[in-house]
Protein backbone atom coordinates (compact mmCIF):
# COMPACT_ATOMS: atom_id res chain seq x y z
CA UNK A 1 0.00 0.00 0.00
CA UNK A 2 1.15 3.53 -0.78
CA UNK A 3 0.03 6.65 1.08
CA UNK A 4 0.18 10.06 -0.58
CA UNK A 5 0.32 13.24 1.50
CA UNK A 6 -0.83 16.42 -0.22
CA UNK A 7 -1.30 20.11 0.46
CA UNK A 8 -1.75 23.19 -1.71
CA UNK A 9 1.58 24.58 -0.46
CA UNK A 10 3.91 21.73 -1.50
CA UNK A 11 4.38 18.86 -3.93
CA UNK A 12 2.71 15.53 -3.06
CA UNK A 13 4.75 13.05 -1.01
CA UNK A 14 4.18 9.31 -1.48
CA UNK A 15 5.40 6.76 1.08
CA UNK A 16 5.09 3.04 1.62
CA UNK A 17 2.18 2.35 3.98
CA UNK A 18 4.21 1.03 6.92
CA UNK A 19 6.43 4.13 6.99
CA UNK A 20 3.46 6.47 6.48
CA UNK A 21 1.55 4.81 9.33
CA UNK A 22 4.57 5.21 11.60
CA UNK A 23 4.78 8.91 10.70
CA UNK A 24 1.04 9.37 11.30
CA UNK A 25 1.32 7.76 14.74
CA UNK A 26 4.31 9.98 15.56
CA UNK A 27 2.16 13.01 14.68
CA UNK A 28 -0.56 11.78 17.04
CA UNK A 29 -2.99 10.59 14.36
CA UNK A 30 -4.58 7.24 13.66
CA UNK A 31 -3.70 5.01 10.71
CA UNK A 32 -6.98 5.95 9.03
CA UNK A 33 -6.65 6.45 5.29
CA UNK A 34 -7.87 8.78 3.90
CA UNK A 35 -7.36 11.46 6.53
CA UNK A 36 -6.49 15.11 7.05
CA UNK A 37 -4.95 17.64 9.40
CA UNK A 38 -6.54 21.06 9.58
CA UNK A 39 -4.24 24.03 9.06
CA UNK A 40 -4.46 25.14 12.69
CA UNK A 41 -3.38 21.65 13.89
CA UNK A 42 -0.34 21.32 11.63
CA UNK A 43 2.22 23.08 13.90
CA UNK A 44 1.44 20.67 16.75
CA UNK A 45 1.62 17.63 14.44
CA UNK A 46 4.93 18.89 13.04
CA UNK A 47 6.36 19.39 16.53
CA UNK A 48 5.27 15.89 17.57
CA UNK A 49 6.85 14.36 14.47
CA UNK A 50 10.13 16.22 15.00
CA UNK A 51 10.23 15.24 18.69
CA UNK A 52 9.58 11.58 17.86
CA UNK A 53 12.30 11.62 15.19
CA UNK A 54 14.74 13.21 17.64
CA UNK A 55 13.90 10.53 20.21
CA UNK A 56 14.40 7.84 17.56
CA UNK A 57 17.83 9.29 16.67
CA UNK A 58 18.86 9.07 20.33
CA UNK A 59 18.31 5.30 20.40
CA UNK A 60 21.22 3.00 19.55
CA UNK A 61 21.06 1.60 15.99
CA UNK A 62 19.47 -1.82 15.58
CA UNK A 63 21.05 -4.21 13.10
CA UNK A 64 18.56 -5.85 10.76
CA UNK A 65 19.36 -9.53 10.15
CA UNK A 66 17.45 -9.49 6.85
CA UNK A 67 19.30 -6.43 5.51
CA UNK A 68 21.46 -6.99 2.43
CA UNK A 69 25.09 -5.95 2.85
CA UNK A 70 24.96 -4.01 -0.44
CA UNK A 71 21.72 -2.20 0.34
CA UNK A 72 22.07 1.05 2.30
CA UNK A 73 20.01 1.55 5.44
CA UNK A 74 17.64 4.53 5.26
CA UNK A 75 16.98 6.00 8.68
CA UNK A 76 13.54 7.03 9.85
CA UNK A 77 14.80 10.62 10.08
CA UNK A 78 15.77 10.54 6.40
CA UNK A 79 12.41 9.04 5.46
CA UNK A 80 10.58 11.71 7.46
CA UNK A 81 12.40 14.68 5.89
CA UNK A 82 10.05 15.08 2.86
CA UNK A 83 7.01 14.95 5.15
CA UNK A 84 8.59 17.45 7.54
CA UNK A 85 9.19 19.78 4.58
CA UNK A 86 5.58 19.35 3.43
CA UNK A 87 4.22 20.07 6.91
CA UNK A 88 6.50 23.09 7.29
CA UNK A 89 5.29 24.54 3.98
CA UNK A 90 1.66 23.85 4.89
CA UNK A 91 2.06 25.52 8.30
CA UNK A 92 3.67 28.57 6.71
CA UNK A 93 0.92 28.86 4.07
CA UNK A 94 -1.82 27.91 6.59
CA UNK A 95 -3.05 25.06 4.35
CA UNK A 96 -4.65 21.76 5.32
CA UNK A 97 -2.78 18.48 4.76
CA UNK A 98 -4.56 15.40 3.43
CA UNK A 99 -3.49 11.82 2.83
CA UNK A 100 -5.01 9.02 0.79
Amino acid sequence: MLVTFSTDAYADITMFGDIAFTMLEMMGHSKTVPGAILAEDIPEALNRLKAAIDAEKALPPVEDQDQDEDEPVVSLADRALPLINLLTAAAKAECNVMWK
